[in-house]
């Protein structure tokens, strides 16, 4: 789950992390009213979309006057926002953030990510603040920094001078800056972050460092415990489909392949995956009907499928174990009824009564459903039909 800026920085405030003052809006009005309150001459208009590059977008604007922040906030509110995080179609601007004006000298990157290779939360800082990390590892390897933290100990002031040493600051500067690494770690840990971003951290005049920017994402399985962060929830940032899929318990991402999929089990489903763009395909979408699956919910996985314009063909591939392959032959014969499905379907089941699943399908009568004998042969038919 993702957040927006603002809400982010909510939540670094709360952990001592230094943030500039901003407020939301969510009309233009609203934008002018807030820079009024901040005070000051200058401020920055920025759209709240679940993505980074927003500048180089066009959504991140920088006002010298209320007549300045009222036209940057016309022009950003309602803007499809399109940046390399996107994708072409872009996101909706619906929110701005109207922040106070910052005194930078130095920007910096700093970040906390699970290292799954070490097993550990893992710091990553660098002097190219401003720019994408992924640019700066792929061009000037060398200036990034990593320290991993073992939580068994958890953040030891050893931890942030070995991150100050190698941003190169002064030894006055690693003391305000030491303060930010411990409040970020602890933000980290007490929200069940997936990551945390500054980018960029700013050094002002007074060698203070304060997060220009702030980007937070968290793990879903940990929401349960984390009343306050599910609260922040923003449905319209997320893909709708994704949203449905979860509420009937269906483990669905969207693609931009042409071959439908559903598949039980997780290990299952990226195999398919795999052996479709084998084949020379491309998967539209993953989706895991898992271990309870009933014929109600393999028929929402149809119409969900199916919302997609690109997909021109579905492979069902299921291996029959807690899933009955009968549930999933009934299940396909529901969505014909509730959903037009009309491109081919390609079905392999196998395992826990596949014969009577096979038996329910010969009976049905329906037209464009193509047998397939194992898992290659489905993936060869099912890319052949797409095209």
């Amino acid at each position: 789950m993702n957040i927006h800026e603002y809400q982010a920085k909510e939540i670094f405030k709360k952990y001592g992390v230094p943030t500039p003052r901003g407020i939301i809006a969510n009309t233009v009005d609203e934008a002018v009213k807030n820079a009024e309150e901040l005070g000051g001459n200058i401020w920055v208009v920025k759209a709240q979309i679940h993505a980074g590059g927003r500048g180089l977008g066009g959504g991140v604007k920088l006002a010298k006057s209320l007549d300045e922040v009222r036209e940057h906030a016309t022009a950003i509110l309602g803007m499809q926002l399109v940046t390399h995080q996107t994708g072409p179609e872009g996101k909706l601007v619906q929110k701005v953030y109207i922040e106070e004006g910052a005194d930078i000298q130095s920007e910096y990157y700093l970040s906390v990510v699970l290292d799954r290779a070490k097993e550990m939360p893992i710091f990553m800082a660098s002097t190219e603040g401003g720019m994408d990390i992924e640019t700066v590892a792929e061009e000037t390897p060398e200036k990034i920094v990593t320290v991993a933290v073992d939580p068994a100990i958890g953040i030891q002031g050893f931890h942030a001078r070995e991150l100050a040493f190698g941003l190169g600051l002064s030894k006055e500067e690693q003391k305000h800056f030491g303060k930010l690494v411990f409040a970020l770690y602890n933000a980290y840990m007490d929200t069940d972050a997936e990551m945390v971003e500054i980018n960029p951290l700013i050094k002002t005049g007074e060698s203070k460092f304060i997060a220009l920017d702030g980007k937070m994402g968290f793990d879903d399985n940990a929401l349960g415990r984390q009343a306050d962060i599910e609260a922040m929830r923003d449905l319209s940032e997320e893909e709708p489909t994704e949203t449905e899929a979860k509420q009937f318990g269906l483990s669905y991402i969207k693609l931009d392949g042409q071959v439908g999929c559903m598949v039980n089990g997780a290990g299952l489903a990226m195999a398919t995956m795999d052996i479709i763009k084998h084949e020379g395909g491309q998967p539209a979408n993953f989706l895991d009907v898992g271990g309870g699956a009933n014929p109600q919910t393999v028929a929402k996985g149809f119409e969900i499928i199916l919302q997609d314009p690109n997909v021109k063909a579905i492979f069902v591939n299921i291996f029959g174990g807690i899933v009955r392959c009968d549930r999933v032959a009934n299940g396909i014969l529901e969505a014909t009824k509730i959903t037009k499905v009309d491109v081919p379907v390609v079905v392999r089941l196998d395992g826990t009564n596949a014969e009577e699943a096979a038996e329910i399908l010969r009976n049905s009568q329906i037209e464009n459903i193509i047998s397939a004998d194992n898992l290659v042969d489905g993936a060869k038919k099912v890319v052949e039909a797409s095209k």
